[in-house]
Order: C-alpha cells, then structure tokens, then sequence
C-alpha cells in the first residue's frame, strides 16, 4: 500500500479492476435467466411440497378416506402415495425441459460473449509484445 501511496499520492487502495466474470453478473440477460431459474424453481418446489404435504395430511387427518377401496386392494391412500413418483418424475421432466428451451440459450450465448470478450483481452498489440522497462 505504502507503494500506492508513493506513485499516486493518495493513502486510498485504487479499487480493482473489474473482470469480465464480474461484469457479466450485472448484464440484464444475465438477470433475466437468474430470475426465470428462481422463479421456476419457487413454483415448482411449492406445487411439489404441496402435493406431498397433501398426501401426509391427508393421512394423518382423514384415514377413512385414504382407506376407501378403488379396485380390489388398491385403496386411494396408496393410489396417491404412488402418484408422489408421478408428481417427482413430471417435476424433474418440466425442469429439464424449462432450461433447456429458457436458460440453456441465453447462457450459451453470455459464455460465448464472455470467452470472446476475454479473448480480445489476451491479444497483445503488435508493438507491446515486450513490457516496458
């Protein structure tokens, strides 16, 4: 720091210089994914949880319904606990399919602004190809 001092003439650490890592945080597309994922996310969790609490509740508060018989030994507490597989399996599948149509492009598109905007800052000018002394 005393180094800073001496060359800039002020006691206060210039602040860093911002990556392109950092920038593309603050980049709107960026938000708008980040956003969309949470929000998916947000839904998709409460519906689930939901559907499970559901079942629990219903178990636990209403045993004469969940024993009602639908076909042979096939009652609907059981029809409903094999429905939580459903409900799981259609969950993770509208996941996949959510980012795959909403996410996965805008992402591939910041990567590559990102590894192109670290590539322009790789080249080196054709005169400073050695540092100065």
């Amino acid at each position: 720091m005393a180094n800073h001092a001496a060359r800039y003439g002020s006691s206060a650490p210039s602040p860093p210089a911002r990556t392109s890592r950092q920038l593309i945080h603050t980049h709107p597309e960026f938000r708008s994914i980040s956003t969309s994922y949470r929000r998916f996310g947000i839904t998709a969790t409460a519906l689930s949880v939901g559907a499970f609490l559901s079942y629990v509740l219903l178990s636990s508060f209403a045993p004469g319904v969940m024993n009602q018989r639908l076909i042979g030994h096939l009652t609907l507490g059981l029809t409903l606990g094999l429905a939580q597989f459903a409900v799981m399996g259609v969950t993770a599948f509208l996941y996949v399919r959510h980012m795959r149509e909403n996410v996965d492009p805008v992402v591939r598109r910041l990567r590559a602004q990102l590894e192109e905007r670290e590539a322009e800052q790789r080249r080196v000018p054709a005169g400073r190809r050695f540092g100065a002394w």
